[in-house]
Parts: structure tokens; C-alpha cells; sequence
């Protein structure tokens, strides 16, 4: 489901600043998330979660840039047994903490005075020594209810470690002469707490994954409905640019075995989470460490699993309730599936090129594609939404993976496992890097999966025309790119 206007302004961004709370907490806005079958060779028998957050950074946005915040926890929740509630939870902390004692200083005319920059001399994989601020995570496994007591640490499978440590973000090249190898210097093996074979895990700063033509779409999605209505083919994907392809973004990454987080069935449902606590008072004499006083009960704002779905399906009032809601709770929003808003807005904007929304009510087409799962592909048996991954499906091979992913796998709502570009291992069916999740939504709420007579519109190219595919990722993990640097290397 997915662009256009909610609440008489259009959006399109999957989940940047989606409602109006998170907008003031940008450091736990969930932006993307992404679960599939790793794709790396010899990695085929794990699966990949990546929770995006901290939208729309400038990669020139110092001095501080986008450390996570220490005061919120953020979670990945993984249900592998159909009851829309978790079974498996890795939770993130977060510390950031100034070099030495009180960070570094300079003696400045006999005086030692502390610097006011991030770092002060280059910073490799293997000398991190200039840095002026260190930043380090934490990551516990939950069984069960994520506020149940307690959980295990996760630790380095080398060192037997509990606390890791962050990559800063890309300053610039001047900083970090060759920031890739900085960053991959963080990618460390992992033990799971009840598992027997190690996993990975990547925490840090990569180049924005996702693909939007903002300014246009903001704009009663400003273009000839020759393009939005018919741009089939790769070329006219590719037409617009994305606004933010000059963006980063901050990535928490895990690639698991697939033993260790399915239950007795295939199909594993996941989403991400970020949580604050319930009451902040102000420092009126702030401190570095402690700007403010935290305390009470974890209190959830931030929540994302398929894309788009608080943009463009749930109601503007509706959009603070939904990021503080579980997905066993799902029934409350029922109505914003089932009936739509977004393909009658679409018949609005394109009403006078033929478009025409689909008749049928209630869209059980959507509530399969969004909360439950398609019967025969992904189903387990909730009806929630969240990112539902059929680990038994195999994988498509970096290079011919079809950007329309699973969508194609049907003809007239009728699976179709023969239909040219059909690609099972695509979103709906999970979530991978170069899924068109923007086109595929579209199409889907415009009804691709209805027969025509409830239809008229359904085969139709919807597309925002930006390309979204696999080529514009790397073949292993972590495989978001690297970020944007500050300075040099192009940025400005």
C-alpha cells in the first residue's frame, strides 16, 4: 500500500517522519526494515534482518553527527509460531562516551582544554586513537515476552565479548581515508544465546537503502500520469531521481541461521521496534552525560514492519496509536485495510487518465498481502501486520532477482509460480534491498491480486518511476552501501 496522500498531503517516504510524534525523536524514527534469506554465496542457510533508523542525514551533519541515543532501547522482534506475539527479541543499548577522562583536550596557553570536534586526526580499522567520542552497544536475546525478566547476552563468537563497538558515522575522507574498511573492521561473529551455530551482526552507518522521488510525490505527485500509470519497463523506473540518494542512514543488522529462529513451521513474521522511557525531566545544568533524567517504564514509538503502512494506510489520527501498538492488538486498524483510502485518492489524482479503483470491499486481497500472509506462500496464521518470511522458499542469486519480487508470482490473484519474473524470495514474501516496494504497494492496492471485474485498473504499471534493484546493493553482508562521507569523495 503505499504513495500518495494521507489526510490531504501526499507521502511517500518508507516510514521517514511518518507521524507526528516520531518527528520530534528522530534518533528512534524506524525507517526500513528488511528480512530475507541471505543471498551471499554460502550464506543461503541464514536469514537477514536489517532495522534502518535515523532518517535523512546529511552525511556533512556535524559536528556531532548521528550517534543512537543511550536512553532508548531498540528492538527486533521475531514471531516464529503464528500468534502475532514475539518469541525471540535482540535488544540494542547504546553508551557514548567522550575519550579518557572528560575527552581530549589541548594545552592551550598552559590551560588543558577540551576540543569541541568529534575527532582530531584520521581514524582507520586499526587506530582509533584520535577519536573524541566512542561509541558502544550491547545486544541481549529475549525468549518469550520482550519486558519478561531478564535475557542473555549476545557476545563476539571471538573474543567472548558483551560490549561491541560502533563504527562512527563517515565524517569524511580526510577523517577516514578509507572508511569501508573502517566500517568492515565492525562486522563481528556472534553467539546466540541458545544456538549452536554463530551468526553475524552489523551496527552502524550506511548509505539510505530506499529510493523516492520526494519533492514530486509531496507535490499531489507531480508527473504525467504517462509515467506513474505506465511505466512498465526498467527505463521508465529509472526516469526520477531519488531526493534522497544524498541521504545515510543507521542500520542495526543480524544475520541469523535459519535453525535458530524458526519454530516447528517455515514462515517467521518480524518487525522492529524503538522504545523511550516514560518520563524525561530537563537538566537545568546539562551535562554531556546527563542532558536530562530518565526514568518509569519502556514506552514503545516507534514501530515498522512492511513499508509504507503508517504513511499511506493509517489514518493521520491513528498514526501515534499504531507506532505504540503490537501487532496482536492489529484488529483495531482492520478497517484501514479493508477499505482503503489510498486507491480512491489515486483515482482522484488520475481519475482523468482511466484510472478507476477497485470495487471489491472488504479487500481481503490486501489483508492477505498485509495481515496474514498470501495462503501458500507466507501465511502463519495471525492476522497482523509485520514482515512475514517463508524460510523454505529458496533463494534468487544476486543479478536476477526481479525488482516486482513475489507480486509476480500471480495472474489475477491466482498464484502462478510459472508467470515470467515471477520471483518468490521478493517482498511480499519478506523484504530485500532492491524489492520495488513503492511499485509493488501500488499495484497490490490498486488491485493486481483482484480479477479484473473488481479490478478495472489492477494490470496496470503503477510506478513512482525511481529504480529500486538488487544491482544497487553489495552481494554480502551487510550489504547496505557504504555511507556518504562529509567531505571528499563527491559530498560536499
Amino acid at each position: 500500500m503505499l504513495p500518495l496522500l494521507t489526510g490531504g498531503h501526499v507521502a511517500l517516504a518508507s516510514s521517514h517522519r511518518e507521524a507526528p510524534f516520531i518527528t520530534q525523536n528522530p534518533k528512534v524514527d524506524g525507517t526500513d526494515f528488511y528480512f530475507f534469506r541471505s543471498y551471499e554465496a554460502g550464506k543461503t542457510d541464514m536469514v537477514t534482518l536489517i532495522a534502518n533508523y535515523q532518517p535523512l542525514q546529511d552525511a556533512y551533519g556535524g559536528p556531532n553527527y548521528f550517534t543512537m541515543d543511550p536512553e532508548a532501547l531498540y528492538e527486533i522482534h521475531i514471531d516464529n509460531d503464528g500468534d502475532a506475539k514475539e518469541d525471540l527479541t535482540f535488544q540494542f543499548r547504546f553508551k557514548n562516551e567522550l575519550a579518557g577522562d572528560g575527552g581530549v583536550t589541548l594545552n592551550i596557553g598552559g590551560k588543558s582544554v577540551a576540543v569541541p570536534l568529534f575527532n582530531v586526526g584520521p581514524v582507520s580499522a586499526t587506530d582509533s586513537t584520535k577519536l573524541n567520542v566512542k561509541e558502544s552497544f550491547t545486544v541481549k536475546a529475549v525468549r518469550g515476552n520482550r519486558r519478561g525478566k531478564g535475557g542473555s547476552d549476545v557476545t563476539n563468537a571471538t573474543t567472548g565479548a558483551t560490549a561491541f563497538e560502533k563504527p562512527t558515522d563517515n565524517i569524511g575522507t580526510k577523517s577516514f581515508p578509507d572508511y569501508a574498511s573502517y566500517a568492515a573492521a565492525h562486522i563481528y561473529p556472534i553467539k546466540i544465546p541458545g544456538c549452536a551455530t554463530p551468526g553475524r551482526m552489523f551496527v552502524g552507518q550506511r548509505k539510505e537503502s530506499f529510493a523516492v522521488n520526494l519533492g514530486t510525490i509531496f507535490d499531489l505527485v507531480n508527473a504525467p500520469a504517462a509515467v506513474v500509470v505506465g511505466g512498465n519497463t526498467a527505463a521508465g523506473r529509472a526516469a526520477a531521481p531519488s531526493t534522497i540518494d544524498d541521504k545515510n542512514i543507521t542500520s542495526l543488522e543480524l544475520e541469523l541461521p535459519i535453525a535458530c529462529v524458526k519454530g516447528t513451521g517455515d514462515v517467521v513474521g518480524a518487525w522492529t521496534t524503538a522504545s523511550m522511557r516514560q518520563a524525561r525531566v530537563l537538566n537545568p545544568r546539562a551535562t554531556y552525560k546527563q542532558p536530562a533524567l530518565e526514568g518509569g517504564a519502556w514506552t514503545q514509538v516507534s514501530r515498522l514492519g512492511a513499508p509504507l503502512v503508517n504513511e499511506v494506510v493509517i489514518g493521520l489520527r491513528d498514526k501515534n496509536r499504531f507506532n505504540a501498538s503490537e501487532p496482536k492488538d492489529d484488529a483495531q486498524f482492520a478497517d484501514y485495510v479493508t477499505n482503503p483510502t489510498l486507491p480512491a485518492l489515486i483515482e482522484i489524482l488520475f481519475g482523468a487518465a482511466g484510472v478507476v479503483a477497485p470495487t471489491k470491499f472488504p479487500r481481503t486481497d490486501l489483508v492477505a498481502a498485509f495481515l496474514t500472509g498470501v495462503d501458500g506462500v507466507n501465511k502463519n496464521g495471525s492476522v497482523s501486520e509485520m514482515l512475514r518470511l517463508n524460510t523454505a522458499l529458496p533463494v534468487t542469486a544476486p543479478g536476477q532477482q526481479t525488482a516486482l519480487g513475489a507480486a509476480l508470482c500471480f495472474v489475477n490473484g491466482t498464484l502462478t509460480l510459472t508467470n515470467p519474473g515471477c520471483d518468490p524470495a521478493g517482498f511480499p514474501n519478506g523484504r530485500r534491498p532492491g524489492d520495488d516496494v513503492v511499485d509493488i504497494a501500488l499495484r497490490v492496492s490498486m488491485g493486481y491480486l483482484l480479477p479484473a471485474a473488481d479490478a478495472p485498473s489492477g494490470q496496470l504499471g503503477f510506478t513512482d518511476a525511481v529504480l529500486q534493484a538488487d544491482s544497487q546493493f553489495d552481494v554480502t553482508f551487510p550489504y547496505l552501501k557504504t555511507p556518504l562521507p562529509g567531505a571528499g569523495g563527491g559530498a560536499s
